[in-house]
């Protein structure tokens, strides 16, 4: 019997993330030692989704795999080396690969192999080069329950905070964005489902907007808005 290799998997806290370590568990390939998340230091919330670091434990223990944080500057300034720092911790233990929950951005897989590979750490995309359309049917078919907790505010109005991703909230959206929030429509919060050994039990105390100024490639800035839930 071959020997199961050794794997990472990022965790967003999020649907994609949690449909890729479903279909990852279930494939039976890797033996993942942690989920990996990243976290602002200073709001102790994951850095895409500001999911607190208590819900995602509680995610982690009810999943049954160890939740490792990595703590960054809000100006990302450390990441770097953080990252590295990180891929040499798991590398003594016997990682061999890094599993995330990508679907179609090219660019994004090139960045985290550009970075990873060097390191001698395999990218490894179970979603990947699925169409939008084929995702969301395996999420919907998958048992996973998740609620939207960000969303881009020219995109989805705050209306869509706090709704399951389910058939009817899939039918609301507006033609013009992606189903799965590819490119940061929206994201999730993952709680319930065949992942998790019990349901996690949270709450949206308030919604807020909030944003950001992006600097572009072409030298200008760009302001981006979201509503962000507080969950709690």
């Amino acid at each position: 019997m071959n020997q199961k290799k050794k794997a990472v998997f990022n965790w967003s806290g999020g649907k994609d993330s949690a449909l890729a370590l479903q279909k990852t568990l279930q494939d039976n390939e890797f033996d993942v030692v942690a989920l990996l998340t990243t976290i602002n230091e200073e709001t102790l919330t994951s850095s895409i989704h500001s999911i607190p670091v208590e819900l995602l434990t509680k995610q982690a223990d009810s999943i049954g795999i160890p939740l490792y944080t990595v703590l960054f500057a809000k100006d990302l300034k450390n990441y770097d080396n953080k990252m590295q720092e990180t891929v040499e911790y798991f590398k003594k233990q016997g990682v061999t690969h890094f599993i995330f929950g990508d679907i179609f951005l090219a660019d994004v897989k090139t960045y985290r192999e550009t970075k990873l590979n060097p390191l001698g750490i395999e990218v490894v995309e179970p979603l990947w080069d699925k169409s939008s359309t084929e995702i969301i049917s395996d999420f919907l078919k998958s048992g996973i329950k998740s609620k939207i907790i960000v969303t881009q505010a020219d995109k989805l109005d705050k209306t869509f905070i706090g709704k399951d991703i389910d058939e009817n909230t899939i039918n609301a959206f507006p033609d013009d964005i992606d189903i799965c929030g590819e490119n940061g429509e929206y994201h999730t919060f993952s709680y319930s489902g065949v992942l998790f050994k019990k349901q996690i039990d949270f709450s949206i105390s308030q919604t807020n907007k909030i944003s950001y100024d992006i600097n572009l490639d072409n030298g200008q800035t760009k302001t981006f808005e979201y509503w962000q839930a507080e969950i709690v």
